[in-house]
């Protein structure tokens, strides 16, 4: 199996991120983790760890455009959020459009049967990991394989 390099997803929002990542063949895409984001600097810091721990080639931030496919206020807040993060990593970072992922995330836990208090926090993981599966669809077709 070829080795290619991890890919690390980003599904920022205002409260937590959720993180996901290929294994180094980008075979298998899986939910990795939340980072809370008790201020900017302490997001940006606890991030630039997991980024350095998994060494990603790339990283792909999911950007929450509008119906119409627009830039509005959470996706500049998003692009804000990464214009701090990029400097601080090796690793180049792109986008992809996360319209539904929350929504697809959240189908996926109710099908599983998840439940509790940590809905929030596993949802945007899963939602992290629907990004990254919607960015390696893209660039190669057919692919398809979420863990």
């Amino acid at each position: 199996m070829e080795e290619r390099g991890r890919i690390l997803a980003l599904d920022v929002g205002d409260v937590r991120t959720g993180v996901a990542v290929t294994d180094p063949s980008q075979t298998i895409v899986s939910p990795h983790t939340v980072v809370k984001k008790p201020s900017r600097e302490k997001a940006l810091a606890a991030l630039c760890t997991i980024i350095e721990e998994l060494d990603p080639i790339l990283v792909v931030a999911g950007l929450p455009l509008l119906e119409n496919g627009d830039v509005g206020p959470q996706a500049k807040k998003v692009q804000t959020f990464i214009s701090l993060l990029e400097p601080r990593i090796k690793p180049p970072v792109v986008f992809e459009d996360e319209r539904y992922t929350t929504l697809a995330a959240d189908e996926v836990f109710h099908a599983v049967g998840g439940k509790g208090r940590k809905r929030k926090a596993v949802i945007d993981k899963i939602a992290a990991a629907q990004i990254l599966q919607s960015y390696l669809q893209r660039i190669e077709p057919g692919y398809s394989h979420v863990e």
